[in-house]
C-alpha cells in the first residue's frame, strides 16, 4: 500500500476535512457524505486535467490514493462507483472523433484520426490509474483496490465496467517477460516464507515441518515477482523431483518419506501453483510461465528429462452434480453396480452415486471405490475432453495448463483424498505433460482452435 508517512501527508489534511466533514481533531466521517463525493469529484477533474501542471497532478493522485486508504467500506463503495458511473469513455469526444474520421477523403492520410478514436476509447479512469501506477507502491495499490472491486461485484455489478478495465490495464503491465522469477529456499526472509505459507492455496501448508519438507534438496519452490512490487510474490510454483510421474500428492508431501537425490530424479512434478494476489485474477502473465520455470530447472539438473504437473480437477463435482440432476437414462448409470444401488437403498444409478460420495469414507471400502472408478473415470474424461466455455476448456486448471502447452496425460484415481480432493474432484487428479519439443504445437492448437490434445489413454476412457 502506500505509504502514510510520505511528503504528501502535509498536503492530505485539508482535502480528509473537506471531503470527510471533520476538523483536525475530531475522527473523521470514513463513509463519504455527499457534499464528501462532490468535491471528491473536483478533485479527480484536476488530476486528469493535469491543472497546475504534471507534478500538481501526481500530488493529487497520491491525496485520493491516501483518501482511499482511509476510507470505510461504504466510503470506499462510493468513491469506486463515482470512477465507475461518471469517468467511463467521453461519448462527445468519441462521437466527434467517429465523426472526423468518416470525414476523410478516401486517400488522405488516417492516421491522425485514428489514433484520436483510439484515445477516446479510453475510460477517462484509466488515465487517474496511471497516475496512480507512478506513485511508490502504486502498482500494489491499484492490486489491492482491484481485489476489493472484485469483492464488492456480486453486490455492485456497476463496477464491472471499471473491473475490466484494471484487468486489462494490469495485463498489460504483468505480462511474463516483464515478471523476475526468484528461488524460494529455507533461507529466504522470514516474511516472504510466512507469505508462502498463507497464499498456498491448493495444498495447506499445516506447519513449519511442513513448510521444511516442501523446501528440502528434493524439493524446488519458484515465485514471480515484478518490479514495481519487489517484496510481494504474484504466483509461487511448488515442485517435487522424482523418479517417474507421480499419481498422489499424499505421498508426494509425505513428512515421513525419505529425502529423494535430485541428482537421480528423471521427472519434475509442478504439483502446486497459487495465484498470491486476489486482485491479480483472471489476469494472464503469458501463455509460458511453466516453460520459464522448466527453464529453470533444466539449467540446473539436466538430469530431468519429464516435466509434468500432478493438478486438481476443482470443477469436476460442480459439473457432477449438475450431472446427476439430468432425467434422461445415461450410458453410465448402467454400470453401476446394481448391487451397490441396492445398498444404498437408492431408486437409480444417479441418486446411488450422490449417497456414495456423500459418505466421508466411501474412497476406504475397496468394493464401492472399485465401481465408482468405472464409472466416475469416463465422466472425468468426458469432463475435460468435451465441456467447454466457447473454444476453451471448462476446467480453470486445466486451461490454464492446455494454454501454456501441455497435454492431457492421465486421470489419477483417488490421487488426492483430503477432505478438499475429496469435495472438489471425488479424489481425482490429472497430470499435464510439458513435452518441450510439442508446448508452442500444442499451445497454438488450443489457442487457436480450442484443439485439446491428450493422450490416448485418456481418449479411451470416453468408449468405456
Amino acid at each position: 500500500m502506500l505509504h502514510r508517512e510520505s511528503l504528501f501527508d502535509r498536503t492530505f489534511a485539508p482535502l480528509r476535512r473537506a471531503l470527510f466533514g471533520a476538523s483536525e481533531s475530531e475522527q473523521p466521517n470514513t463513509e463519504l457524505h455527499e457534499s464528501g463525493v462532490e468535491k471528491l469529484k473536483q478533485r479527480i477533474d484536476d488530476c486528469l486535467d493535469r491543472r497546475g501542471g504534471e507534478v500538481s497532478a501526481r500530488t493529487g493522485a497520491a491525496e485520493l490514493g491516501h483518501l482511499y486508504l482511509d476510507l470505510g467500506p461504504e466510503g470506499r463503495r462510493r468513491f469506486l462507483l463515482l470512477l465507475a458511473t461518471d469517468y467511463g469513455v467521453d461519448r462527445d469526444r468519441m462521437d466527434a472523433a467517429m465523426v472526423a474520421l468518416q470525414a476523410l477523403e478516401p486517400d488522405a492520410d488516417s492516421g491522425k484520426a485514428e489514433r484520436e478514436l483510439r484515445a477516446a476509447l479510453i475510460a477517462r479512469r484509466v488515465a487517474l490509474f496511471r497516475q496512480f501506477n507512478a506513485l511508490p507502491q502504486g502498482v500494489k495499490f491499484l492490486v489491492d483496490m482491484r481485489a476489493e472491486i472484485i469483492s464488492m461485484m456480486r453486490e455492485v455489478p456497476e463496477l464491472r465496467p471499471l473491473n475490466d478495465d484494471l484487468r486489462e490495464l494490469l495485463t498489460s503491465w504483468f505480462d511474463i517477460g516483464f515478471l523476475n522469477l526468484q528461488r524460494i529456499t529455507w533461507d529466504a526472509p522470514a516474511a516472504l516464507l510466512e507469505k508462502f505459507m498463507a497464499y498456498e492455496a491448493v495444498h495447506e501448508i499445516r506447519s513449519w515441518d511442513d513448510l521444511k519438507n516442501r523446501l528440502d534438496s528434493d524439493r524446488r519452490c519458484f515465485a514471480f515477482f515484478h518490479p514495481r512490487m519487489p517484496d510481494e510474490p504474484l504466483i509461487f510454483v511448488e515442485v517435487a523431483l522424482v523418479s517417474g510421474m507421480a499419481d498422489n500428492v499424499q505421498e508426494l508431501l509425505d513428512l515421513h518419506a525419505p529425502e529423494g537425490d535430485p541428482g537421480k530424479a528423471d521427472t519434475a512434478i509442478f504439483y502446486s501453483i497459487s495465484n498470491a494476489q486476489a486482485g491479480l485474477a483472471q489476469v494472464s502473465f503469458g501463455d509460458f510461465l511453466i516453460k520459464r520455470v522448466v527453464d529453470e530447472l533444466r539449467a540446473e539438473l539436466p538430469n530431468l528429462k519429464t516435466f509434468a504437473t500432478l493438478s486438481p480437477v476443482p470443477g469436476f463435482r460442480g459439473w457432477l452434480t449438475g450431472m446427476l440432476q439430468e432425467t434422461e437414462v445415461s450410458p453410465w448409470e448402467l454400470s453401476l453396480d446394481a448391487a451397490l444401488v441396492e445398498t444404498t437403498g437408492a431408486e437409480n444409478g444417479r441418486a446411488a452415486l450422490s449417497a456414495l460420495l456423500a459418505r466421508d469414507d466411501w474412497h476406504r471400502d475397496e468394493g464401492i471405490s472399485t465401481a465408482v472408478r468405472a464409472v466416475l473415470e469416463p465422466l472425468a474424461a468426458r469432463y475435460l475432453l468435451t465441456e467447454k466455455r466457447g473454444k476453451r476448456a471448462l476446467d480453470p486448471v486445466e486451461n490454464f495448463h492446455l494454454s501454456n502447452g501441455a497435454r492431457l496425460e492421465r486421470i489419477n484415481w483417488l490421487g488426492d483424498t483430503s477432505r478438499n480432493g475429496l469435495d472438489g474432484a471425488a479424489g481425482l487428479m490429472v497430470n499435464y505433460l510439458y513435452k518441450l519439443a510439442d508446448i508452442e504445437q500444442n499451445h497454438e492448437a488450443y489457442r487457436g482452435r480450442g484443439k485439446i490434445t491428450a493422450a490416448a489413454a485418456v481418449r479411451k476412457l470416453l468408449k468405456t
